[in-house]
């Protein structure tokens, strides 16, 4: 007990420490950036999936934790001057190092619904550090949920920025001996560049409904295994693209697994909102956690 116990302290000791030592990042504001034909295509088609919806946590938040978490609000990087911070959690008898996850939220930011996610998620034996890349800002309705969206992906080297340091924050002070990232929506699509900008490095993504990329030569760095869970219904992330992206895949060699759930929309499985589907959501969330217990599971030869 007195190990676990100081084991724990030393964590938040060592997190709550960055305070005084995150350097700083630097970088100009880019307000009033034009957006690229692209990026509004890929906002518009999510406002159009979320028309109807709200950032009320869906039943997968309300699933409890299978097992006690110890859970903090603490920096974890520090972007365009100012400190960011995320929701880190791991499970409370926790004595030695645990794999870790970088958990991205969904288009409505890091709220209660993603961090019961995490909470629910570190349950399952991983250290998880749920990141904020919308800058300490929640949406409850679509209209500001898009302009938080658009406003992101109009400085992606925030974002990025922001993820490097996540990443070495969960690598560094939180001991993780090996790392895979995980998200929705928004969050998938960065789940992906997550691996992108760790391309050997990080050992799995989980990308549930993000925009997946066909370009060969973006995607040729890619040395991660990768799970995408996608919706056959979703107008946001049509088949058509996922198909594209498993086909840029397959042609490099790469490592990965796609699952198209039949009969269900966009955000299935989403912490916030109202198109969650209870039976495919659980589905996914099997499959989730096998793939990062086959490549994160310090027992795996990956």
């Amino acid at each position: 007990m007195c190990r676990e116990t100081g084991r724990r302290a030393t964590i938040i000791f060592a997190m709550t420490g960055l305070l005084s030592v995150l350097a700083a990042c630097g970088q100009e504001s880019n307000e009033g950036r034009d957006t690229d034909p692209a990026t509004q295509q890929n906002v518009d088609r999510m406002s159009r999936e979320h028309a109807d919806d709200s950032a009320t946590p869906s039943a997968g938040a309300e699933i409890p934790p299978e097992r006690a978490v110890v859970a903090e609000t603490l920096p974890y990087a520090e972007v365009d001057e100012e400190l960011v911070y995320g929701h880190f959690v791991f499970p409370s008898d926790m004595v030695d190092p645990l794999p870790g996850l970088i958990v991205v939220h969904e288009w409505w930011g890091l709220n209660d619904g993603v961090r019961a996610m995490a909470d629910r998620i570190a349950a399952e034996g991983y250290i998880v550090l749920a990141v904020d890349l919308f800058g300490g800002k929640t949406a409850q309705y679509p209209p500001d949920a898009r302009e938080l969206m658009l406003h992101a992906l109009q400085r992606p080297e925030f974002a990025e920025a922001n993820l490097r340091q996540a990443y070495e924050f969960i690598r560094d002070t939180g001991g993780a001996p090996r790392i895979g990232s995980l998200g929705w929506c928004f969050g998938g699509a960065w789940s992906l560049n997550t691996a992108l900008l760790f391309p050997d490095d990080l050992d799995a993504a989980v990308v549930y409904y993000g925009q997946v990329p066909s370009d060969e030569e973006r995607l040729a760095p890619l040395n991660v295994p990768i799970l995408g869970l996608f919706a056959e219904n979703d107008r946001g992330i049509p088949v058509e693209s996922v198909r594209s992206f498993e086909q840029a895949m397959e042609n490099l060699g790469k490592d990965y697994e796609i699952e198209i759930y039949p009969n269900v929309g966009h955000a299935f499985a989403n912490p916030s909102g109202t198109n969650y589907n209870a039976e495919v959501a659980a589905r996914a969330w099997e499959r989730t956690i096998g793939f990062l217990r086959e490549h994160l599971s310090l027992d795996s030869d990956d």
